[in-house]
């Protein structure tokens, strides 16, 4: 069985943008409230930062637990590792994840600013400069035959579908508008003339959208 890039749990806002603008240390998501976004999955029995044994269940939940399925790597942008830009002025902060990050995997971090490679428990950061199919050609190779995750930002998951490289995506898309911010479609029928979709409403108010390719 091939390997596929999968993108998956991806918040978005009715209007089209995954984060705000303004994006800081303090506000990861910019102007943009994280939980209007992704309360149904933070409210789940499966969320991966989830420290008790509560949660729900169903069709929220069932996402949730698929993020982590047969995924052997991860690719993401500079702007989800975090919100420096430019050159490197502090390589003692590791990122917005803490000692142990819900990756448990190696992620390949995109950026023109090269660093050196870390380990955070049992997930280890590497920094390319790299085009979205040299990316993926490393990430593969690390992931050991499992599938590669696409993590985000917008910008990233933008590239790599205008590569042609996205093999099946999901996408939740909450009752808010955010205005402005990072903005990954004006309109997901956009993406219909390579990718089969099926829309599924949940009772949490959000409407998981699921790609998968022609």
């Amino acid at each position: 069985m091939s390997q596929l890039l999968r993108v998956q749990n991806f918040l978005l806002s009715a209007d089209g943008f995954g984060s705000g603008e303004g994006q800081s240390l303090e506000h990861p998501f910019g102007h943009a409230n994280p939980a209007d976004l992704g309360a149904w999955a933070f409210a789940t029995a499966s969320w991966p930062n989830r420290t008790d044994g509560g949660g729900t269940r169903g069709l929220d939940d069932y996402f949730t637990r698929d993020y982590a399925r047969n995924i052997g790597a991860e690719i993401m942008g500079r702007n989800k590792f975090g919100p420096q830009r430019g050159p490197w002025e502090n390589l003692d902060w590791q990122g917005w994840w803490g000692d142990t990050p819900p990756f448990h995997t190696p992620v390949f971090v995109l950026t023109h600013h090269l660093r050196p490679s870390f380990t955070l428990a049992d997930t280890t950061f590497h920094f390319i400069d790299a085009t979205p199919a040299e990316a993926l050609q490393q990430a593969k190779a690390a992931a050991a035959g499992k599938d590669v995750r696409l993590g985000g930002g917008v910008n990233v998951v933008k590239q790599f579908l205008e590569a042609d490289l996205v093999d099946t995506m999901h996408v939740s898309v909450a009752p808010v508008e955010l205005g402005r911010g990072e903005r990954l479609w004006t309109s997901h029928d956009e993406l219909l003339d390579r990718f089969h979709l099926e829309r599924v409403p949940s009772a949490s108010g959000v409407t998981h959208l699921i790609f998968w390719r022609r």
